[in-house]
């Protein structure tokens, strides 16, 4: 238990006492970490130790960096992870010969995610309005570019701003879908599909996207990126659309052809096209991994592919053998744990499963620091990620106990955040503005059916609610 204390107190020093003052929430993670530390045999069993040593060589030479970030897929859809409804054989062959997290956790919507994955924050933290990002904060763009990468981000932008936002979050390139916040449905109509794009601070003519698809524009993009800095560290965010509705056909699809985005008779599209989209999706990661090998720059360079939430409730797949719908907007598991794999051939050992884990999006931030080899920022306020980059490298050790979540899926003051606090095993909902209050054995009760009372606590799990109660208490602005 000493070692298991000390490693944590190496890690995480800086969390306990700021500025001199006793920090109570990062005190309970030593006490949950303590109560955990019977599971790092667990967790070492799927793990390969590299060396240290080596890693920190690799660290200094800067590897470029491309994040894949999916919309609306669920951990259920990869065939890696046990899904059985789709074609992934890219996503499949990164994963395998990569690390893979099982427990991965993004907020239960989409914005709220980026938001998160971008600042490296809880929303309660920066959570103004739907799809705005505040002028003020800093990114993973910013981190990056200022530690000397050429910067590119293409896809699916909502965080308000336009072209100068994109700037200012330290992007050098951009192809973008939803430049501002407010954008109306006629741009998600023309998603995919004679799509409405954004570059150089302005909407790029109809004439130049007509009979097109948003995801082969994407990729073209990041391809002639890549051949722009073959001899300069990169880094890329890929936000695609897929798949989310509305669901269309894509080009691989004998539909497409005569497909017109007017056409659509609801905002969902047609649900037949989820599968084509799922294998689209695959395709087009696939062709940027072959522009890698292409040109030699495979074994330099880091993907990270998750997602920013789960499946949407309107499709159901197979899942290790048992019908699975989609969660989307859902807080219990099925509707916040994501896929996400790091694939770096040559330095990340193949074949390495992570279950004892727990990631959210907040520690991409300190990660990419990591990566970059620079200090975590000092100027863009108070962060609350755990840099995941030690596991990539194999190096086995106590991770982050808790994580925390504040949704608000509100597009008005009305409506209160749902609020919780949750570990590998457990999970708290907050009792402010009306929230439940309820405490759940998460492995035992995967779909939160059955709340534990306080007449029902053991000694252990009295201990680790309290402690929650008391993160919860300080997550507030």
């Amino acid at each position: 238990m000493e070692i298991i204390y000390s490693a944590v107190k190496t890690k995480l020093k800086n969390r306990i006492v700021l500025g001199g003052i006793f920090n109570p929430v990062w005190a309970a993670i030593f006490l949950i970490t303590v109560l955990y530390s019977c599971q790092k045999e667990v967790y070492e069993k799927n793990v390969t130790v590299s060396n240290s040593n080596a890693s920190r060589s690799v660290k200094q030479s800067q590897p470029n960096v491309i994040l894949f970030l999916a919309d609306d897929l669920g951990y259920e859809i990869p065939g890696y992870t046990g899904g059985e409804s789709y074609s992934t054989p890219n996503l499949d062959f990164m994963a395998t010969n990569g690390l893979r997290f099982g427990n991965a956790y993004s907020n239960p919507d989409g914005f709220p995610s980026r938001l998160s994955l971008y600042t490296g924050k809880y929303n309660f933290r920066n959570y103004y309005f739907w799809g705005q990002m505040l002028p003020k904060e800093k990114t993973i763009g910013n981190l990056m570019h200022d530690a000397g990468y050429a910067t590119c981000f293409v896809g699916k932008w909502q965080c308000d701003g336009g072209g100068d936002r994109v700037e200012e979050a330290g992007y050098d390139k951009y192809r973008i879908f939803l430049p501002f916040a407010l954008s109306g449905d006629v741009e998600f109509r023309y998603e995919y599909k004679n799509p409405v794009m954004y570059e150089n601070g302005d909407y790029i003519s109809s004439t130049l996207t007509a009979g097109k698809y948003s995801e082969d524009l994407y990729t073209d993009y990041i391809k002639d990126f890549i051949d722009s800095n073959k001899n300069h560290p990169f880094f890329a965010v890929y936000a695609h659309n897929l798949p989310r509705t509305p669901w269309q056909p894509t080009p691989d699809d004998p539909d497409f052809a005569a497909w017109d985005p007017l056409n659509l008779t609801n905002e969902m599209g047609d649900i037949k096209y989820f599968p084509g989209m799922v294998n689209y999706l695959d395709k087009k990661i696939g062709q940027v991994l072959q522009k890698l090998r292409d040109d030699s720059l495979e074994n330099n360079t880091i993907i990270l592919f998750c997602a920013d939430n789960s499946t949407n409730k309107g499709i159901t797949s197979i899942f290790q053998g048992n019908v699975f719908t989609g969660g989307k907007n859902l807080t219990s598991r099925k509707g916040i744990r994501t896929p996400l794999f790091a694939y770096w051939p040559g330095t990340i050992a193949p074949g390495r499963i992570d279950t004892f884990s727990l990631v959210d999006y907040t520690d991409f931030l300190p990660t990419l620091a990591d990566i970059a080899g620079v200090p975590e920022p000092q100027n863009y306020g108070t962060l609350d990620g755990v840099t995941f980059y030690d596991n990539m490298l194999g190096v086995t050790g106590p991770q982050k106990p808790w994580s925390f979540c504040q949704w608000d899926n509100s597009t008005n003051d009305d409506t209160p955040p749902i609020r919780y606090v949750y570990s590998l095993n457990y999970k708290l909902y907050d009792t402010v503005s009306g929230g439940s209050g309820l405490f759940y054995n998460t492995v035992k009760d995967v779909f939160e059916k059955k709340p534990i009372t306080d007449d029902k606590l053991t000694k252990k799990q009295a201990i680790i609610k309290n402690s929650f109660k008391e993160i919860l208490s300080q997550m507030h602005n």
